[in-house]
């Protein structure tokens, strides 16, 4: 009984923190970078944001007042949800395929099996099915197996994740018979400790999506330059940074840029990270702050913030995190350590 206390305690705790990162992750993550154009995978991240917070409120209200939510429908379809949102999800990155058909939604089709299925086997079916998706996901994995070199860390916390979900998997398939309060303990701390991983990684590695999708890219030679004169779009590009000094705008996003080149999102996206190796936010951001560390040299007597708000930042904060993140040293201290001749 202590021991199970002590699990239910880390089990509430993992809830709270699922939550938090959740909702980070689908105001921080989802709104940047990769997701930026990619607006079907954004779509699919919220709902496996959502289907996992929602079973993590359920679990809350069962482990602490013992509300018997886990029995009804909303929690079924939640259940179900998962899998299916996950490969909706996670596909366009590791095959590097942004093409769309209404076919995705027949993989949402046995959430209409809910009623038609025993209440006994209802949590079984479920994690039977996704157990098939982790299958395929351990296939797309080795697939990449060529790339592992620059995904070092992210491999080790996906392989901890895997396992978390086998475990998961066997404990819904009944595999390990158990008490439904252990049950729900436990799935309640794999969930938690899901999310403390990919929280780790995210922390580490924010443009991941965007490295995933060039190393798929590469493994499955999928291109969308092929049509396109790169030598003439970056020269353009080059010119619309260092003389038009369009990052100036606040507003400019990958959309407009992309534009200004006559050439779609996708292509602007793989343009600048395979020929300049980083992500769209991270080419702008270093536009920014190389603009901003000449004016913070030449122009002793503007503030701080104002440089950064002339550059293209929308806040002291944004300009502040960029320099660090690029330089490794606030601009302020930036100015006194390196005074102008």
């Amino acid at each position: 009984m202590i021991f199970f206390d002590l699990i239910q305690n880390i089990a509430i705790l993992l809830v709270g923190y699922s939550l938090f990162v959740a909702i980070h992750i689908a105001l921080v993550n989802f709104s940047q970078g990769y997701y930026q154009t990619h607006g079907f995978e954004r779509i699919m991240g919220m709902v496996l944001l959502f289907a996992l917070g929602g079973l993590q409120l359920i679990h809350f209200a069962y482990l602490q007042y013992r509300l018997l939510f886990i029995h009804d429908l909303l929690y079924y379809v939640l259940l179900f949800s998962v899998a299916p949102a996950f490969y909706l999800f996670s596909k366009p990155l590791l095959f590097a395929d942004s093409h769309r058909k209404f076919g995705w939604a027949l993989h949402f089709l046995p959430v209409l099996l809910i009623p038609l299925s025993p209440h006994s086997l209802t949590i079984p079916l479920a994690f039977t099915l996704g157990s098939a998706y982790l299958i395929w996901l351990a296939h797309s994995i080795y697939a990449l197996r060529n790339q592992r070199s620059r995904f070092k860390l992210e491999l080790w916390v996906l392989s901890a994740v895997f396992i978390i979900a086998v475990g998961v998997s066997l404990l819904g398939l009944g595999v390990f018979p158990l008490h439904e309060k252990w049950f729900v303990a436990l799935y309640s701390v794999a969930i938690g400790s899901a999310f403390l991983l990919v929280n780790i990684v995210l922390g580490r590695s924010p443009q991941l999506p965007t490295k995933i999708v060039q190393a798929a890219r590469e493994t499955y030679a999928v291109s969308t330059l092929n049509q396109v004169d790169c030598d003439d779009k970056l020269k353009r590009l080059s010119v619309l940074m260092k003389h038009k000094q369009i990052y100036q705008d606040p507003e400019l996003d990958l959309p407009m840029l992309a534009k200004e080149l006559a050439i779609s999102n996708h292509q602007l996206s793989e343009l600048i990270n395979i020929h300049l190796g980083k992500s769209f936010s991270r080419y702008i951001r270093e536009c920014r702050v190389s603009e901003a560390k000449k004016l913070l040299l030449s122009k002793p007597s503007i503030s701080v913030l104002s440089i950064g708000l002339s550059v293209g930042f929308t806040s002291q904060s944004n300009f502040y995190s960029a320099f660090r993140e690029i330089v490794g040293m606030a601009p302020g201290q930036f100015r006194k350590l390196k005074p102008s001749e």
